[in-house]
Order: structure tokens, then sequence, then C-alpha cells
């Protein structure tokens, strides 16, 4: 297997995608709950059920848009293209996203409907060719762990900026108005996304040229349910995404009624949490290039389960600083897997070529956005739901109840959740020297010690040019 490295200034550019990407991202994990309920107008289980109507959505364009990347390639590569051609109309989605129409509740009801399935449409568009990149950026494990490190640093990064700045420029040029105010903040936010994904797609290029199989969709869904390592992390993305969604979709309003702080001190408790997750990028690189990067997965993701109940007994309402000590170590622990998961999807792909002699690897990535989608989706549904049973009033004082709620959904509910994902993990066995060996022997057969082993028998090659 031919290695290529990256320079530090292509992997800052390639950052700079997931930098663009995560625009969107931090508006929906962090505020679009909060913006429909509290400013839209929306009911929370009106809004829940969009969310999951999106993601039925999600269930055709992102498998579609995986295998319209597998089907064309154009003059400058295979995914690079699509950040010149859909910058713009991505960062005209956000803003139609944040828009609040003069309209009664059945033509907001439309109007949120339309714009957030744009939106949606419009963010598939740039993230299954984006997430798919690292495939053809380099075809060394190594250099793409590396590059996912600079990936999830700047993306956490992005959603630093959102965060702390959205509610305060919004609060400013509204003057009163949150609806314009949230309106004209992420306008701004989504003119730097698209000078962002266009500064990723002049810094990069693709240098690994992998061969397309040449097969129906039937077939490649079929070779795609036939890699088991594949279903780990599609299963594994679904369950993070859930817990992450809900956790960061009730933070603020956890900050606003059970800790009963300000919009500004809101903010800082979210930028907290999420700078503490730009530490913990890099604290994972650090981790991975001395310990096995699978038990990191594994065993940070059972403790945050561990965390997250002691978060939910120690802090009491009103309890501001130790609130913000254990979410920043929450916080923390729980991004530790992140370079790791989105490294080893262009490994899993590998290793379903190697094992069935077919390469699916548009429908593959286009199979973890939705999967991504699908927790998240799944997560807007419940926090909607259980915002409704625990009774939430928007900008009204909460009972007990309801606070008692807030705080489950910050901490128990999503902890249970990545515990789960910690133990799901120890089905996965794809380590880097598996897939070194993997690849120079061509084979998935393992020995006791769960590595491949080698075969005389012929085996499917992994046709990996290098440029």
């Amino acid at each position: 297997m031919k290695e290529s490295k990256l320079s530090v200034f292509e992997k800052v550019g390639f950052g700079a995608g997931d930098m663009s990407i995560n625009v969107m991202i931090a508006a929906l994990f962090y505020f679009m709950s909060y913006f429909y309920t509290d400013v839209f107008g929306l009911k929370p289980i009106d809004m829940g059920i969009m969310f999951l109507v999106a993601r039925m959505t999600d269930a055709i364009s992102d498998p579609l848009m995986g295998m319209i990347t597998d089907r064309f390639k154009y003059k400058r590569g295979r995914f690079r293209p699509y950040f010149l051609y859909l910058a713009i109309p991505y960062g005209v989605s956000m803003v139609l996203l944040f828009t609040t129409p003069d309209l009664d509740y059945a033509g907001k009801l439309i109007w949120a409907y339309a714009t957030y399935l744009f939106a949606t449409l419009m963010f598939t568009g740039v993230a299954i060719p984006y997430i798919s990149y690292i495939g053809v950026l380099t075809s060394d494990p190594k250099e793409r762990l590396s590059a996912n490190g600079y990936r999830m640093f700047f993306a956490k990064l992005a959603n630093v900026a959102i965060v702390s700045s959205v509610p305060v420029l919004a609060g400013m040029w509204g003057k009163g108005d949150s609806g314009l105010g949230y309106q004209l903040a992420m306008a701004f936010m989504s003119g730097v996304g698209i000078l962002l994904l266009l500064f990723c797609y002049f810094s990069t290029h693709e240098r690994v040229e992998h061969q397309v199989t040449k097969l129906s969709v039937g077939a490649q869904f079929r070779g795609l349910l036939r890699n088991d390592q594949w279903l780990i992390l599609a299963a594994a993305c679904i369950l993070g995404t859930l817990a992450y969604s809900i956790r960061g979709s009730v933070a603020l309003y956890y900050a606003k009624y059970y800790l009963g702080v300000s919009d500004a001190v809101a903010g800082s408790f979210l930028s907290a949490g999420i700078a503490a997750s730009i530490f913990s990028m890099v604290a994972s690189t650090w981790f991975t290039k001395r310990w096995c990067k699978l038990k990191l997965f594994r065993w940070s993701q059972v403790a945050v389960g561990f965390i997250s109940v002691l978060m939910f007994f120690v802090v009491k309402p009103g309890d501001v600083w130790m609130a913000f000590g254990l979410y920043i170590i929450l916080s923390f622990v729980v991004d530790l897997h992140a370079p790791i998961f989105w490294s080893a999807i262009a490994e899993a792909v590998d290793y379903g070529h190697v094992k069935d002699g077919s390469r699916v690897s548009g429908l593959s990535f286009g199979g973890i956005s939705f999967a991504q989608k699908a927790g998240a989706g799944l997560a807007g549904f419940a926090g909607g739901m259980l915002l409704d049973l625990f009774q939430y009033q928007p900008n009204q004082e909460q009972t007990s109840f309801t606070l008692t709620g807030l705080a489950l959904m910050l901490t128990v509910i999503p902890g249970v959740i990545h515990s789960l994902m910690g133990w799901l993990m120890f089905k996965y066995r794809i380590t880097n020297s598996f897939y070194r060996t993997m690849i120079d022997s061509k084979t998935v057969d393992i020995d006791q010690a769960g590595q491949p082993l080698s075969s005389n028998q012929p085996q499917p090659s992994v046709d990996v040019k290098v440029s």
C-alpha cells in the first residue's frame, strides 16, 4: 500500500471544509430547537414530527448522493467540485432556515417544513462529498487520523464561534426583534461558511483514485449489508449522534432554566463545553499515537455514562459553577472518539472491498451521513416529545418536574446511549495493524488474536492509485 503525506496547509484546508459544514451542524444541534419553540413559535410536538419527516427524506437523498459521487467524476475530481458548485446554495439555505415570516401558525409550519427540507438537502450535497473526501486525500491510515484530528479541531472552533456569537449578535442586530436578529446573525455566519468551503476547494486536491466497481443499486445495498464492520460504524453513528443531539439541543434550555442564568452566560456554558471538545480533539490525536485507538473509543464512551449520572445527582438547580465544571469534563470525554470514528469509515470501505471483491464507496459514505442524520432526526423527535412530556412552557418559569426533565435530557438519557455505543464498539476490530495486514494479505479471515490471516487463495485487490 502506497502512502501519501499531507502538508499542514492541506490539513488546514481540509479542516476549513468541516468548519463550513459545522456552521449548519452547530445551528441544528444548539439553536434549532430553541429557535423553533421560543422564537419562531412552533409547538414542541410539531417540531419533533417535522424533524422525523425530514429524516425520511434523507433516507432517499443521502444514499442517492453517495451513488452520484460514485458514478460521476469531473475534471477536478470526484468529490471536490461539489464544494465549489454548492457553496452559495448551501449558504442561502441557512439564511432561509432562520427566517421568521409574518404568517399565521399554519403558514409558519409550511415555511418551516420547506426551508428545513431545503437546508438538509443542501447539507447533503456538500456533506457527503466532504466525508468521502478523506478516502482520496491520502491512503495512509495515520495521515487520515491526523487530517481528521485537524478536521474535528476546526469543526469545534466553528461550534464555539457559532454558540458564543450568534445569541449576542442576534440581540445586537435584532434590537428587540429576536426573529430578525437570528436571521441577520446566521446570514453573517453563512457568508463565512461559504468562504470556508471555497477555501477547502482551492487548498486541497484528490491524490488517490479508487477503482469504482460498476454495480446495480440493489447489488450495492447487498454488498454494504454484508460489510459487518461498516454496519457497526453505522449503528454507532446513530447512537452517538442521538445522544450528542439530545444533549446539545437541551443545553441552552438547561442553562437558562435549570441554572437560571442570563442568555450571555448560557452561551458561555455551551461554549465552555465546545472548548473542552477542542482540547479533546488534540488529546485524542496524542493518545492514539501511543495507545490503541479502539480502546480509547470504547472506554471513553462507557465513561461518559458514569460522568453523566454523576452530574445529574451532584448538580442542583442554580449550581452554576459545579455545572460548568462537570459539563466541561463531560464534553472533553465525549469527543475523544470523534477523530477515530471519522477515519474508520474509509478503512471499513476498504475492508468491504477486500471481503467482497466489490467497492461500495459512495453508498458507504452516504449511508454514514444518513445514519448521522437519522440519529439527529430521532433526537429531534425525541427531544420534542420529551419537552412535551416534561411540560415545558416557552419563556416562562418552569416547574420542578420540568427542571428535572431538562436535567435528565442533558445527562442521564444521552449518557446511557453513549455507553451503549461504547459497548457496541467492542465488536469492531479494524485497528491500524489489522488494516495494514488486511491490505498486505488481501484477506479478512482472522486468527485467534483477531488479525487477518495470510492466504494463498486468489483474493480481490484494493486498487489504489496515488498521484
